[in-house]
């Protein structure tokens, strides 16, 4: 039997998005809708993809959760930090890192990101500070803390982003680490991608405590839970964890609720819920309320937005040709960045 998810957040009302009440700008929705979409068929293309087998290992699709990265992405600044889990296609797509070079390290080819070594859940880019996905689940927890410590310690204002899957949260080293950015008054966002279910248990049967955003209350951390599936309401929260954390206040814990379209990896059969609740959150996509919001309020022709749709197609078979022309790393590849006794001569051989 399904299990039964926690309740969704409220549903976008018409009049929010007509013409002349919206917060944001055309340039905004614009941007949002591209990148949206761009990761959205990106994703659908990478999971078609993996079914015929042309690469291998885990691969877990970001499909639904959209909104989180787009809003995020919106409210900082290109010298913040992320960090996230193994999750982690759409964070660099809206970063703005080539989907060339990430469809390249699916392939495992040595024009990837992590040079055809990493493979889908170890993307990453340093020039856009994307920190990386992570295979151990709650591992980004600390280490991303660890980089908002640095920023401290330089004295920079950038903020650094670290999200996590609602499984994550019952890792203990959350609980150490919430501590220390508390105490410390470290600028770290800390973003739960809470989707309902952690692998295929939902979050009512690992918690008694289903808003999550009540984990932050014991270190007196501010908290607040923001509805996933609207751009505008994750880069109004983001915005105001972003001031807080620049003015020297300290951390803060966002719980938001989102929805994954497809399984938890591509092998998941998906029997703990039903198609109708599916469908139930595929209403408020997050896509089509953009374009929805771009056409009520005249900011796109017919042809600009087939525009739109013509060059994410392009981007992402693009990324499939390069990626299948590119070559496979040398043997020798195995041996390097990776630590050593003849690149760290101090460390002593036992």
């Amino acid at each position: 039997m399904a299990d039964k998810a926690i309740a969704k957040p409220g549903k976008t009302t018409k009049k929010s998005t007509m013409s002349g009440t919206t917060k944001f700008s055309k340039e905004t929705y614009i941007k949002w809708y591209k990148d949206m979409l761009l990761i959205r068929r990106f994703e659908e293309k990478v999971g078609q993809l993996y079914i015929q087998q042309k690469f291998g290992g885990f691969c877990h699709l970001y499909i639904g959760q959209e909104a989180i990265v787009a809003g995020t992405i919106s409210a900082c600044r290109p010298s913040d930090s992320h960090m996230t889990a193994y999750r982690d296609h759409a964070h660099p797509l809206a970063l703005g890192t080539d989907p060339r070079v990430l469809m390249a390290e699916l392939y495992g080819r040595k024009t990837g990101c992590s040079k055809g070594k990493g493979g889908s859940m170890h993307f990453f880019d340093k020039e856009r500070n994307f920190m990386g996905g992570h295979g151990i689940v709650g591992a980004q927890i600390p280490m991303g803390t660890g980089v908002a410590f640095a920023e401290k310690y330089n004295e920079t204002d950038n903020v650094v982003f670290v999200s996590m899957g609602d499984g994550a949260v019952r890792q203990g080293a959350l609980h150490e680490t919430f501590n220390m950015a508390m105490m410390w008054k470290l600028p770290v966002i800390y973003i739960i991608e809470n989707n309902n279910y952690a692998m295929g248990t939902s979050v009512e049967r690992t918690t008694n405590v289903q808003d999550l955003s009540k984990i932050g209350l014991s270190y007196e951390m501010p908290s607040k839970s923001v509805n996933g599936m609207s751009p505008e309401a994750v880069h109004e929260a983001i915005s105001e964890a972003c001031d807080r954390a620049r003015r020297g206040d300290g951390p803060t814990l966002l719980d938001i609720r989102t929805y994954r379209y497809k399984g938890h990896s591509m092998s998941d059969p998906q029997k703990y819920r039903t198609k109708e609740e599916v469908a139930e959150w595929m209403e408020q996509d997050p896509i089509d309320h953009c374009l929805n919001v771009i056409k009520e309020n005249k900011w796109m022709s017919e042809d600009e937005i087939q525009g739109v749709i013509d060059w994410v197609k392009t981007e992402v078979e693009e990324s499939i040709t390069f990626a299948e022309n590119s070559p496979y790393p040398e043997a020798e590849e195995l041996y390097k960045d990776v630590y050593t006794q003849e690149d760290y001569p101090y460390i002593k051989e036992y």
